[in-house]
């Protein structure tokens, strides 16, 4: 990989433009700056997404069903352990989600991560490269929609106390996801963001604040001594560990979400400033917020997190959250749906404009990644195996090492450059290695649990009518 073949790679991202395009460009007057999304008299805008509302739809990816689940995880890593790993995924979090963005800037022809596996892939590796990251794009939001899915079912069983099947809440939430993220735009998405960041983050905080007024966690026994189960440090065995690493590696590695609103933004450049606002926060919030639920909850955590407060304040943390809930998978469908539809329409004339066919294989994206997500979140229903199985299988290769590959592929001179960029060059191949060892050994921990929770009756089984709220 010289820096021939990185100019060659650049040509080629550019070259995802078409030559049509270019003289389509030239015949009505439009500059044709490389975006996937162009400006042209007549045709849909989609390019209407300024970065403070980038930065809402990033903070709605990431401080989603995440958020959740990392208290359960630090009481299996130990309070000093699982506080390292929420600060130690979230700042490599954040750098790999910098680097997609500097990357896509680079070859602006690119809309998502698979368009970058595309650049890097070579003459031999490109259309294999592709479909394979492609697949695994969809199966990571496919599997996080599914995990929207699930909490929004909880949800539903705790405010009307289990009143119906629980596969009915599932199917009634899979409905109002699909009609949610056929909206086509995110533009018009932007008010559920904050509508959904907002309950969301309420929610929790009202837990953190309901569990410090506790005297004892909600469901300890309620006389006689009990196990508080608090550790500093933790020992876990390498099953649990691994799954709680990529349950709280998982909670920040949407990042390849990030790419599909680049391309709608009005200022692509503008987009480090999204990444830094949102991560800056969720980065915050995940410490301090999970931290003081350990503190006071111990082993008796719930998951999700939003029932450690006792029965009261649960009803009224998964009242206000459920929007939020809704909307986190109502953004994972939306964002595979539109990597479908890019995918499909992109050199055709229906791309950009208000037709039959535009509308119809829309709508077929949407509805399709809504029912793949509906199917996972009934066979695996186990809210933090969900998280935990897509940080291992499909964000480590998606969010780490792919990231960590397209910066490698942009400075190659780093390898023979001061002692500071071979450092840094190397750091970024062990990265990748990283990545390698979290999808093995996560998957492998992860599949161990579910087998095991299959095995002791803790999941009753697929589509199951069981209460859910555990």
């Amino acid at each position: 990989m010289s820096s021939s073949e990185g100019e060659k790679g650049e040509k080629q991202s550019g070259g995802m433009l078409s030559s049509g395009s270019i003289e389509l460009g030239r015949e009505e007057g439009i500059v044709d700056d490389g975006e996937v999304f162009q400006k042209i008299p007549g045709k849909v805008d989609f390019r209407t997404v300024g970065w403070i509302q980038a930065s809402v739809i990033f903070l709605k990816v990431i401080f989603a069903t995440g958020v959740l689940t990392i208290p359960s995880a630090m009481f299996v890593l130990g309070a000093l352990p699982g506080a390292i790993n929420v600060l130690g995924w979230q700042g490599l979090n954040t750098y790999c989600a910098i680097i997609q963005g500097n990357f896509r800037n680079r070859h602006a022809g690119c809309h998502s991560i698979a368009d970058m596996a595309n650049v890097v892939g070579g003459t031999w590796l490109k259309v294999r490269l592709v479909e394979v990251v492609g697949v695994l794009f969809l199966v990571t939001y496919a599997i996080v929609g599914a995990s929207g899915i699930f909490g929004t079912s909880v949800a539903l069983n705790v405010l009307s106390n289990h009143a119906i099947c629980t596969n009915w809440f599932m199917l009634v939430a899979t409905i109002a996801v699909l009609i949610l993220a056929s909206v086509r735009k995110f533009e018009k998405i932007a008010w559920l963001t904050w509508a959904g960041f907002l309950t969301v983050y309420i929610a929790v905080f009202i837990v953190v604040v309901g569990v410090t007024t506790l005297d004892r966690p909600a469901a300890a026994p309620k006389t006689g001594d009990y196990d508080f189960g608090y550790h500093v440090i933790g020992h876990p065995t390498f099953v649990a560990a691994i799954t709680s690493v990529s349950t709280i590696f998982c909670s920040g590695a949407g990042t390849s979400a990030f790419l599909p609103v680049i391309s709608e933004m009005r200022r692509p450049k503008d987009y480090n400033k999204a990444v830094y606002l949102c991560m800056g926060i969720v980065t915050a919030s995940y410490l301090t917020f999970s931290l003081v639920v350990y503190k006071y909850c111990g082993q008796w955590v719930a998951s999700p997190s939003l029932g450690s407060a006792g029965p009261t304040i649960k009803k009224v943390a998964y009242g206000i959250g459920l929007t939020g809930l809704l909307v986190s998978a109502c953004l994972y469908v939306h964002v595979a749906a539109k990597y479908l539809f890019v995918r499909l329409l992109r050199h055709s004339e229906h791309f950009q404009k208000n037709t039959v066919v535009h509308w119809a294989v829309w709508l077929g994206c949407t509805t399709a990644m809504s029912a793949v997500s509906f199917l996972l979140a009934s066979g695996i229903p186990i809210f933090n195996y969900l998280l935990a199985l897509a940080g291992s299988l499909t964000f480590s290769p998606l969010a780490l090492g792919l990231p960590g590959y397209l910066w490698v592929y942009d400075h190659q001179h780093y390898r023979k450059g001061n002692w500071w960029q071979v450092i840094v060059y190397y750091l970024n191949w062990l990265m990748i290695a990283l990545s390698v060892f979290l999808t093995i050994g996560g998957t492998y921990g992860v599949i161990q649990n579910i087998i095991d929770a299959y095995k002791s009756g803790l999941i009753g089984g697929a589509f199951s009518c069981a209460n859910n709220d555990r």
